[in-house]
């Protein structure tokens, strides 16, 4: 018998700018991803954050984990505005890192600007 259908970590390895956003998902580098994402310097994510549910600290373990590739971090909350959770912001400005969150769609739009602009910038967006 075959192995069946292998499922694997959603992860594009290189920087994109969003081509398009909304219906649950994103369209970068010629490809959909239903679901929230993670922009990284190591790629895009695969993200487990929902619109409309909370920021919990555990979301970002990964941004966590690469702070030192990048200086800004723009977190496209949803729908609707939400606060970054404080202990995210605490650890990400000691990483020397500046947070803005802000409704998913600008936080699209201000990362394909700083992208154009070859800034250090990551995000993190909760899919609308």
């Amino acid at each position: 018998m075959g192995k069946g259908i292998e499922i694997r970590e959603a992860h594009f390895p290189g920087k994109a700018p969003i081509d398009a956003y909304g219906n649950g998902g994103f369209r970068f580098a010629d490809m959909s991803h239903r679901g929230s994402l993670l922009c990284l310097p190591s790629g895009i994510h695969g993200w487990d954050a929902v619109d409309g549910d909370a920021l919990d600290e555990r979301l970002f373990q990964r941004i966590f984990d690469e702070t030192a590739d990048f200086d800004v971090l723009l977190v496209g909350t949803g729908s609707a505005i939400r606060p970054i959770p404080e202990g995210v912001k605490t650890r990400l400005r000691q990483a020397g890192i500046v947070s803005d969150a802000m409704n998913t769609g600008a936080a699209v739009r201000t990362y394909n600007v700083m992208l154009a602009e070859s800034r250090a910038v990551a995000a993190a967006l909760v899919a609308v």
